[in-house]
């Protein structure tokens, strides 16, 4: 494969601007456009739910130096959004008519927040978080101290609960299934992460949704009402799969489909990020992700590909949560409700790690408090290793990777 002359990256975002930084760190000395609807930098989103949104932090952390994208000849283009892709004509074309040719294309378009298509809700206009501005505007109302409904009992309703009553709010969350994280930790796991919120003042009610918006606070399926000055929704997000399937892309899992070494079915074009439907050598099926490592993961992989390698993307999903005094991390892809739990550690006192097995492989791993074993925790998720559970409990874990 020829080396490309012209690289072009929609989306400027972790991962795109991490495609952008892996390219140049591997000699590419082409032209190099990154594209970005927002008129920021590239940043990460994490702070976005945790620092920013507490106040312990006034913006979040760019995803490279100020000087980066000039001093390594990068084109960023903010402020300007792709509408259609012209696959034959090697053309990204954008909401103002303009073209921009490419030689090879990266689609990091990642997601917006999903919204709740129930009645009211062009009327309550409830919150949601997914950009700067979103947190800023967010931490600001929250100082307030008003009363808050979050719906969405996932990641981000759980982090910015945990924030909401950081700043004194009264906050009552919403979901109709039975436990916060349920289908991500499963019901052991999960019930630790409802105690610790309602520990913290966090009013649950959990087993029934959102039925509508009324004034002043949301109305649920059993026909009962929640007050709240503010609704922050925190229920998914959606990829920006658009230009990619109006062009013809093949999508799958909700995204658009990449092979192992994240190329589309397209061969000049490839994806990565939150909208990337990965066909994960790991796993065997595939798998879309959208946490923080995975987005910088395979915009650093995506460089290899562009310039013709042919490696898989082989790194597991890794993510991390900070609420209230409980830190934890992420390794690996389980099925919750199905894999085998092991603890090792107290559940009560929030100073434990789990395990999920299937047919006694470690799938995956969380560290709750606990923060010297993250090597081990990592080979023992990689090597998908057969470990007994009771080893698991008690023996050292860096004996056991």
């Amino acid at each position: 494969m020829a080396e490309p002359q012209r690289i072009v990256i929609v989306g400027s975002g972790l991962a795109g601007a991490s495609a952008a930084g892996a390219l140049r760190d591997r000699g590419y000395d082409g032209e190099l456009v990154l594209i970005g609807r927002e008129t920021h930098r590239p940043y990460e989103l994490p702070a976005l739910s945790k620092e920013l949104l507490l106040g312990n932090a006034e913006s979040p952390h760019p995803v490279h130096e100020p000087d980066f994208y000039e001093s390594r000849a990068v084109d960023l283009r903010l402020g300007v959004e792709i509408a259609e892709l012209r696959l034959t004509d090697r053309a990204a074309v954008d909401t103002n008519g303009v073209a921009h040719s490419y030689d090879r294309l990266v689609l990091a378009t990642g997601s917006t927040p999903r919204t709740l298509p129930v009645p009211g809700a062009d009327r309550a206009r409830p919150r949601t978080l997914r950009t700067v501005e979103d947190s800023v505007a967010l931490r600001a109302a929250l100082v307030e101290r008003p009363e808050v409904v979050v719906v969405g009992a996932g990641w981000i309703g759980c982090e910015v609960a945990a924030a909401a009553r950081s700043h004194g709010a009264v906050v009552t969350v919403v979901d109709p299934v039975d436990l916060p994280l349920r289908r991500v930790l499963g019901p052991v796991v999960g019930a630790v992460f409802r105690d610790l919120h309602e520990r913290n003042g966090v009013r649950w009610r959990l087993g029934v949704g959102v039925d509508g918006f009324v004034p002043g606070g949301v109305r649920l399926a059993d026909g009962t009402e929640v007050r709240g000055d503010l609704v922050v929704l925190g229920v998914g997000a959606k990829p920006n799969t658009g230009p990619a399937e109006r062009a013809g892309l093949a999508v799958a899992e909700g995204g658009v489909a990449v092979d192992a070494a994240l190329r589309t079915s397209h061969p000049d074009v490839c994806a990565v990020g939150d909208i990337a439907a990965h066909d994960h050598p790991r796993y065997g099926r595939r798998v879309r992700v959208e946490h923080w490592a995975n987005a910088r993961g395979q915009g650093e992989h995506v460089a290899g590909t562009l310039l013709g390698a042919d490696e898989p993307y082989s790194a597991v999903p890794y993510f991390f949560s900070d609420q209230y005094d409980l830190g934890m991390e992420y390794r690996g892809l389980a099925d919750a409700e199905e894999d085998e739990l092991v603890v090792r550690g107290d559940l009560g006192s929030r100073d434990f790690t789990a395990f999920w097995l299937r047919e006694g492989r470690v799938r995956a791993a969380m560290n709750v408090n606990q923060w010297d074993d993250g090597e081990a925790l990592q080979h023992l998720v990689d090597v998908q290793a057969a470990v007994p559970p009771e080893q698991l409990r008690t023996a050292s874990l860096s004996d056991l990777a």
